[in-house]
């Protein structure tokens, strides 16, 4: 009996360290999955923190476009009340500018005046009905520019589509079609805004507002999220219309974006 014991008690003294090392290597086994677990989160939160730097990064850059889109829409309603200013001079002084001091008329960088100077050597060789399609061209076209400097926008739309359709070949249209370009941003018809600001670029060439066209068309297809055509046509300004305006504002535009 006694023997009986000793071995009895000799095969628990064996088998409670087996048991004990058991439970070790299950909980050793569960400290690393949760330290495992735990290395996982942290890499999660990691990304997380990275996706939330590039969204904010984002968010800026966004804000710079629209900071910069209200810049252009400011430059735009300026370059209006140049054009007012202008035109109300060139009113009221009889429709003539006086001269400069080179002799040539002030008058000279205005399409309005520069039409209507055409319109009357043109009618010196021609009939009197060329005259008179020439001066109904002229009215209409100031006709629809007065809704531009009132800020009619879907009276001057209106205006200059019909004067487009009733004089396609008077020395003005580039000039309408530019307008047209102009009034379609403005209202976010961007589709619309591109074609008319593409038919002063293809069809006017020798246009003066051919630069300025370029320039918005390149802005309308940053808005349409064009990118490629958008910096295609910038550079384009500035390559073949380099001391112009429209090409310093290109480049100002196109070092801004890429910043």
């Amino acid at each position: 009996m006694k023997h009986s014991l000793i071995r009895l008690c000799g095969a628990g003294a064996l088998v409670l360290p087996l048991s004990v090392w058991a439970s070790a290597q299950t909980n050793s086994f569960y400290n690393q999955a949760s330290t495992d677990s735990g290395s996982g989160n942290l890499q999660i939160f990691n990304r997380l923190q990275s996706q939330e730097q590039d969204i904010n990064q984002l968010r800026g850059q966004i804000e710079e476009l629209r900071h910069q889109l209200e810049q252009q829409t400011r430059l735009s309603q300026q370059r209006y009340l140049d054009l007012e200013e202008r035109l109300s001079s060139s009113e009221g002084s009889g429709g003539a500018s006086p001269s400069s001091d080179n002799g040539n008329s002030s008058a000279d960088n205005d399409p309005i005046a520069q039409a209507a100077s055409g319109s009357r050597q043109s009618s010196s060789n021609a009939g009197g009905g060329s005259a008179s399609s020439s001066n109904d061209a002229q009215s209409a076209y100031q006709a629809a520019f007065s809704h531009v400097q009132k800020r009619e926008f879907d009276q001057a739309i209106s205006a200059f589509e019909a004067f487009n359709r009733d004089y396609p070949q008077s020395g003005l249209n580039g000039n309408a079609w530019y307008w047209l370009g102009e009034l379609y941003s403005a209202k976010s018809q961007l589709d619309k805004s591109a074609s008319a600001f593409d038919k002063v670029v293809s069809d006017y060439p020798q246009s003066n507002k051919v630069p300025d066209a370029m320039y918005k068309l390149g802005l309308v297809y940053a808005r349409q999220g064009k990118g490629t055509e958008s910096q295609n046509m910038l550079k384009k300004v500035i390559s073949e219309h380099s001391d112009s305006d429209a090409a310093g504002l290109a480049r100002e535009f196109m070092q801004k974006t890429s910043s």
